[in-house]
């Protein structure tokens, strides 16, 4: 153990870094003033903040710009088009009106398909009231998915997040419900969701004590249907100390263990982009931790150009993953928002990496499924490249689907080796995929292939 991670592990504070005070950073200050410039034009269009503990404990700093941690925390210049880049820039040389920088931002912002996958149009829920849940989405029949007023930021954001709107200040793209009796009342109504899933930014940025409340009131209310609590997080990555030496850190272990106590599964939805952020001694202590209370850690990213577009690192990570009691659950592909055109592959290649990988691994590691594509009608899974009547088509399935009867049909779509999203494929054998018209008359969302 190192000299640094021995003063790490005792009892550090967060300390956060925004557009505000990233030129404090020590080794930001050593990249060029143009480099730094960058940085500025590009974090004041897409959200930017990062942490004490990724700075100095997993970027590897003799490797910019290629270091894939630097890369997920720090702005990059290629994650706006050249035109957003140009405006964004010029108006930063030419103005100091934070209300103007602020006009240009949202400008282009509103280009970028800031709710990808019919996230504001479909998915939010109503009461039985005609109330709407703006704080709740509910896509698949079985899971809901809360956004807790508390939760709406992150110990880092990752520069692909496919969440960024919530982040940048434009109030009416936020998901946020302040009350847990209106997500009990929608459970209610709706016996047929088993799991909820706290979403944000990050619930676990939220303190124990009000984390505990929104629990409290699910356990309290003995629902029948509710079988799982899930947490989407990224903590583990970006601050495995919310776990081991934050104040509140053991009182939020203990909110962990009354759920499983309960009878409640605690499913604890790990967001991992690489392996190196599971090989700090911090990590594996609350990755233990963690299990202690009963929850059980289920692994998941999409995949990334620039950050973690090789097989290898991906076999190697499932297999510590495995190796520290965790499930490896989805690899995904980069959702069609923000910087998608920087971070995006070909579903082609995407599968390439995933059967790669897979190969590579223990039946253990073998949960994991992918590449996946989080798109309007479902979870679309690429299985791969087959020849049908002589033609080389790519085949897919849904994981999940807007309606269950989709969910494991073989469907096919024309080979096409530039495809990145599944608005880009075409039907192989006819005019339409099986699902659009019923997505079309029940949904109003007419696929743009």
């Amino acid at each position: 153990m190192t000299y640094q991670e021995t003063v790490w592990d005792e009892s550090p504070s967060l300390k956060s870094y925004t557009l505000a005070n990233f030129r404090d950073i020590p080794q930001i200050q050593k990249l060029s003033e143009q480099t730094q410039f960058e940085m500025e034009v590009i974090g004041n269009v897409l959200p930017f903040k990062v942490n004490n503990y990724v700075i100095e404990q997993l970027i590897d700093w003799n490797n910019i710009p290629n270091d894939p941690m630097f890369v997920l925390t720090f702005p990059q210049k290629g994650m706006l088009q050249p035109e957003h880049f140009e405006k964004m820039s010029d108006t930063l040389k030419t103005s100091s009106d934070k209300k103007e920088i602020t006009n240009v931002a949202n400008e282009i912002r509103l280009q970028l398909n800031p709710h990808p996958a019919g996230q504001m149009e479909l998915n939010v829920p109503t009461l039985k009231d005609g109330t709407k849940l703006y704080g709740m989405q509910h896509k698949y029949k079985e899971t809901c998915l809360f956004f807790p007023s508390q939760s709406q930021t992150c110990h880092a954001y990752c520069s692909f997040c496919f969440r960024w709107p919530q982040f940048v200040g434009m109030d009416e793209m936020k998901f946020a419900m302040k009350e847990g009796e209106q997500l009990v009342q929608y459970l209610t109504e709706h016996p047929e969701i088993t799991d909820v899933l706290f979403t944000g930014g990050d619930p676990m940025i939220m303190k124990a004590k009000i984390f505990s409340k929104y629990i409290e009131t699910l356990i309290d209310a003995k629902l029948p249907n509710l079988k799982t609590i899930r947490i989407g997080t990224k903590s583990l990555s970006y601050w495995p100390y919310k776990f081991l030496t934050d104040e509140d850190s053991e009182q939020m272990l203990n909110i962990f263990k009354k759920v499983t106590k309960n009878g409640l599964h605690l499913a604890f939805m790990a967001h991992f982009n690489h392996l190196i952020e599971l090989s700090t001694n911090s990590v594996k202590r609350a990755i233990q931790e963690v299990r202690a209370t009963g929850a059980q850690i289920r692994t998941q990213s999409p995949l990334l150009a620039h950050i973690n577009d090789d097989a290898d690192m991906w076999a190697k990570m499932w297999t510590k993953q495995v190796q520290l009691g965790c499930i490896p659950y989805y690899m995904f592909v980069v959702r069609d928002t923000g910087a998608q055109h920087y971070f995006g592959i070909s579903l082609v290649k995407a599968q390439e990496i995933f059967r790669e990988a897979y190969k590579k691994v223990s039946g253990l590691g073998r949960t994991v499924r992918g590449p996946s594509m989080s798109a309007t009608p479902g979870k679309v899974q690429v299985d791969g490249v087959v020849k049908v009547h002589g033609e080389k088509v790519l085949a897919l399935r849904f994981l999940q689907g807007r309606n269950p009867d989709w969910v494991q049909r073989p469907f096919f779509a024309k080979y096409d080796e530039n495809a990145i999203w599944l608005d880009d494929l075409k039907p192989a054998f006819e005019e339409k995929f099986f699902f659009e018209d019923e997505l079309e008359q029940k949904y109003h969302v007419k696929m743009s292939h």
